[in-house]
């Protein structure tokens, strides 16, 4: 079982990972798809990343927005999770996603705070490993301008974001929107690359993963962001993530 500490902020959630207690499992994920942006870096262990076209990466890479993948892992390595839809993550898209796999460039800051990291205390505060994460947002961002969302769709992701633990539907975020159903639903698509439904999932999914990060129970997560019970929790993780939720075994 591999042992995992997830911290999260807004736009983003970085996953540290230490696979090296595999033993006698797999340790190779199933392939599945997520809506943020996977950065992929090693801290000492190795990984391979499979695209379902057969094509692979073997260092340090990215997985594009909702790209089918699977991961193989064993040792330390580091998942960085970047929301497409937010300035930093467009422009780490457009200054690194060549298609749906695509190797990091060497760069000597990202590597100087990888190499920094790779001693580091992983039982640190929060606020520590959170810091780290957002410096390395914006290394891989670097001065690369991009456009945010259109401000309708920045309105109605939030007040979704506010109101995961309800019903929702498009039909409700019209007002929020202030625009019509039909125009609504096509600028969503536009902006965001998803249905508003599919958007909403992975909504749910985010929080679910932080109410986790805590320690709370699956339960417990799964009432809090949206979904009908932890099954309903553990089938949808397992198809975003290709591992079970339990794999979310905390260091701290």
């Amino acid at each position: 079982m591999a042992q995992t500490r997830v911290v999260l902020w807004e736009g983003g959630s970085l996953w540290l990972v230490d696979a090296a207690r595999f033993e006698g499992e797999t340790r190779s994920t199933d392939f599945h798809a997520h809506h943020a942006i996977q950065v992929t870096l090693g801290l000492g262990g190795q990984f391979r990343l499979v695209g379902d076209d057969g094509a692979s990466v073997t260092r340090d890479g990215v997985v594009a927005a909702d790209a089918l993948h699977r991961f193989e892992a064993e040792g330390r390595f580091a998942l960085l999770f970047v929301e497409p839809e937010s300035r930093l993550g467009r422009a780490v898209a457009a200054r690194h996603i060549q298609g749906m796999l695509t190797e990091l460039a060497p760069s000597p800051i990202l590597a100087a705070e990888l190499d920094a990291f790779k001693t580091s205390d992983w039982r640190a505060p929060d606020s520590e490993i959170v810091a780290w994460g957002r410096r390395l947002v914006g290394v891989l961002a670097a001065d690369e301008r991009a456009e945010i969302p259109d401000y309708r769709i920045r309105k109605v992701i939030a007040w979704a974001s506010e109101r995961l633990d309800r019903t929702l539907s498009l039909a409700d975020a019209v007002p929020i929107a202030g625009l019509s159903s039909s125009r609504l639903r096509h600028l969503f698509v536009e902006q965001t690359g998803l249905p508003f439904k599919t958007y909403l999932l992975w909504l749910r999914l985010s929080q679910a993963v932080a109410v986790v990060a805590t320690g709370s129970p699956l339960t417990a997560a799964a009432h809090e962001a949206g979904f009908s019970d932890s099954a309903h929790l553990s089938r949808t993780f397992r198809r975003m993530f290709g591992v079970a939720p339990t794999a979310l075994r905390m260091l701290t």
